[in-house]
């Protein structure tokens, strides 16, 4: 009777396994870049099992250079993607990919101009040569034209390489705040960061994007997705190293010491945990400023408004439902 029982327990617990792993929902989500620190909370989430938690199996999928991710997520090679801002992500609905943004990690854009250390602003830069690469030309080129005053005539192609900054004192490069500027240090350069949010560049960056069928057909899938995203970023902020483990198995070339900096930056600039993250919580996307932004797409003929609607491209259930306080 004993033996009985005891093979009945076992056979019942190993139903629970069962049951309990195919509850585990797989889901897929591929990055912009190569895996970073600007990532890293949702490597958190996996490494600490806060997606497994959430009833979720996630699978980080690093994006690269060369690599289009709306297209691959088409192709039906992930869910959603990281959009490197929510204007990204509408210009391609405008394109005709139905992306849907439905939340926005960073509340301020890490985008930068880098200049040497004599260039004090902006406004400084006004005839110096400008590296950029070619998409910049469809989003923040436009707006710091507008601003500045800056022209095509100044601009030359940016190659993700910083030598030909490092060789001309009279060039100004782009970057991103916890990336290039660390590079740039470590080769003995004296540069400064003008860091575009803090000018009135509005967008919002990192974002979570999803094809209409997945928000629509796995509506509670996206939604654990979204909140423990939230709850991986809160997470990685206090404590990086289970995420950081887990970002250098995927990126061997990635050093403790461009993470520490990287980190450093997103916290001291509130990348994550400034403006609306505040008080609606991290991932927060504001009605108002999303329509802010759609109107400098429209006003710069990068969309038509005939085309994309703001209630289209981006849906804020999700977010309320979240709620992942700083």
């Amino acid at each position: 009777m004993q033996t009985l029982l005891s093979r009945s327990l076992l056979a019942a617990c190993g139903l629970a396994f069962a049951v309990a792993a195919q509850a585990e929902e797989k889901f897929t989500y591929m990055t912009n870049w190569y895996a970073q620190a600007e990532h890293g909370g949702f490597y958190q989430a996996v490494a600490t099992g806060l997606y497994k938690k959430a009833g979720l199996d996630v699978t980080i999928k690093m994006g690269g250079p060369q690599v289009n991710i709306f297209q691959l997520m088409a192709a039906g090679q992930t869910d959603c993607v990281m959009a490197s801002s929510d204007l990204q992500a509408v210009i391609t609905r405008a394109g005709g990919l139905p992306v849907t943004t439905v939340a926005a990690v960073f509340q301020k854009d890490p985008q930068v101009l880098i200049s040497h250390d004599d260039v004090s602003s902006f406004e400084e830069m006004k005839g110096k040569t400008i590296l950029i690469a070619p998409s910049a030309q469809r989003g923040y080129w436009l707006w710091l034209k507008q601003k500045y005053g800056f022209t095509d005539a100044q601009t030359r192609p940016y190659t993700f390489n910083i030598q030909p900054f490092v060789a001309d004192k009279d060039a100004v490069q782009q970057g991103y705040l916890t990336s290039e500027p660390f590079a740039i240090q470590k080769a003995g350069v004296k540069a400064k960061a003008h860091l575009f949010a803090d000018k009135g560049w509005t967008s919002y960056a990192t974002t979570i994007s999803c094809m209409d069928s997945t928000v629509k057909d796995r509506k509670a899938a996206v939604g654990a997705f979204v909140k423990a995203t939230m709850e991986g970023w809160k997470s990685y902020l206090a404590d990086p190293a289970p995420g950081n483990a887990l970002i250098k198995k995927d990126n061997p070339n990635m050093t403790d010491e461009q993470l520490a900096y990287s980190v450093a930056k997103l916290k001291e600039m509130g990348i994550v945990t400034s403006g609306d993250a505040a008080k609606m919580g991290i991932g927060a996307m504001d009605e108002k400023r999303i329509a802010a932004n759609y109107k400098f797409l429209v006003d710069n003929k990068l969309i038509e408004a005939d085309k994309v609607k703001v209630s289209e491209a981006y849906d804020f259930t999700f977010l309320k439902d979240a709620k992942v306080l700083p």
